[in-house]
């Protein structure tokens, strides 16, 4: 996802970037109050200002492509001009990390958004409350990622890329399967079904796939079937776990009995999440959870479809990753800054260079446009936004990224032991959580 998992299904091991936010966290007074130099916390035009200004802004490499086409359609239609660098992926935390200490931050700059609070609370970014309030559309934005970014009543990031957690489903193996095409699982039983009714075909055909040794895998995509239940993972302030719930039991033991009836196509123990994403495209696979944004990468004679991922027992809900961007406390640029920003969320840029890309747009309101309307698929990923969720936790790296963390520990017990350590390693996880 963009957040844990990035495009193209590229999971990255955040150790080294735990560090460094440890790090940050220490340069709480380097960066000062967070009310932004230049205006940052101001109530200036909600337009910000276009006056020839050059701007630097970094975002990391899982999010280059559509960070990219948003910078170059801002600068052929602006005066301000960004100057935008990439930074690789594992790479960023460090450099923002160090950035911050020197006191050296870009005006703009992007994050995973669930390691956003990290840097809410050590003010490296500029209060936007007001600038984000003025905007007409600000209650159609994507609330996972503002939400996110809020720290004390004080928000401090908005939208930049949005990565959804959904499943594909293989149309040609349902029909093979005497499974309607048009009707995907709309409960974890029927998922579970259909799976089966897949994988039954045999001849090297799976009914399903997943990453089973990648943390950022499984929070991206088992964790929505929790949310679609009505339920929690974490607490509000992401200092203890709720993974041993009767619900997440259930989720466990689904995924388990696969494993168990040999109904997952090989390699799931071993997938760390490199090749995670490669699977389903040789057209091998009944249904699975992936990332959106890898729908434009699939074969153009793949017939596939897209839909939620639900509950036990029904719901739909989603993990809404990506990049959320904010301006640095230190920027002496906020106003031309805010100036990107709110082009970047309004209607031409969500439709004609987001949507265009066929990108999850930042707005609930534009989730049926004249791009997504061409292919109903499209539809179906945008309205998710407003059911998705963004977890909170400050220690969400350690625990849940870390292929040494507690969380992996915790799935692998619980898909490929028998279950009987999940409540002994949820307590791991809130112990790591609350470190």
């Amino acid at each position: 996802m963009g957040s844990t998992v990035g495009p193209h299904g590229r999971v990255r091991r955040l150790v080294t970037g735990t560090v460094a936010l440890l790090a940050a966290a220490g340069l709480v007074t380097a960066c000062g109050s967070g009310d932004g130099g230049g205006g940052g916390g101001g109530s200036a035009d909600a337009d910000g200002v276009d006056d020839g200004a050059t701007l630097t802004m970094w975002t990391r490499a899982a999010t280059r492509p559509q960070s990219e086409a948003l910078v170059k359609a801002y600068n052929d239609s602006h005066r301000n001009k960004i100057e935008l660098t990439v930074v690789p992926t594992d790479d960023y935390q460090a450099k923002v990390g160090a950035a911050a200490g020197s006191k050296d931050l870009p005006d703009l700059f992007a994050s995973d958004v669930v390691f956003v609070p990290n840097y809410t609370s050590s003010r490296l970014f500029a209060d936007l409350t007001e600038r984000i309030d003025a905007l007409p559309f600000a209650e159609h934005l994507a609330q996972s990622h503002i939400k996110a970014g809020t720290y004390e009543d004080k928000k401090y990031v908005v939208p930049h890329t949005l990565d959804l957690s959904v499943l594909f489903y293989n149309k040609d193996l349902y029909r093979k399967a005497k499974l309607d095409p048009d009707k995907p699982p709309t409960s974890l039983s029927e998922w579970d079904r259909q799976a089966r009714a897949v994988d039954a075909l045999g001849g090297g055909v799976n009914g399903t796939f997943f990453g089973g040794n990648c943390g950022g895998c499984g929070v991206f995509t088992w964790w929505p079937s929790v949310w679609a239940a009505g339920e929690e993972v974490l607490n509000k302030e992401g200092t203890r776990a709720t993974l041993a719930s009767d619900t997440a039991k259930k989720v466990y033991d689904t995924y388990r009995g696969w494993v168990t009836d040999d109904i997952v196509a090989p390699g799931a123990r071993e997938e760390t999440g490199t090749t995670w994403t490669g699977v389903f495209p040789k057209g091998k696979v009944g249904v699975m959870p992936m990332p959106s944004t890898t729908l434009g990468l699939m074969p153009k004679d793949l017939d596939l479809g897209v839909a939620p991922i639900p509950g036990p027992d029904g719901g739909r809900s989603t993990f809404v990753g990506g990049d959320a961007i904010g301006i640095s406390a230190t920027s002496e640029s906020a106003d031309q800054a805010w100036n990107f920003l709110a082009w970047s969320l309004g209607d031409k840029a969500q439709v004609d260079v987001v949507a265009a890309h066929k990108d999850v747009v930042a707005r609930t309101d534009l989730a049926s446009n004249k791009y997504s309307k061409a292919d109903p698929r499209l539809v179906t990923v945008n309205e998710l936004v407003a059911d998705g969720r963004t977890p909170y936790a400050l220690k969400f790296g350690q625990t849940f990224n870390d292929p040494n963390g507690p969380w992996l520990s915790l799935m692998r017990d619980a898909v490929f032991g028998d279950g009987a350590s999940v409540d002994k390693d949820n307590d791991a996880v809130s112990a790591s959580l609350a470190d």
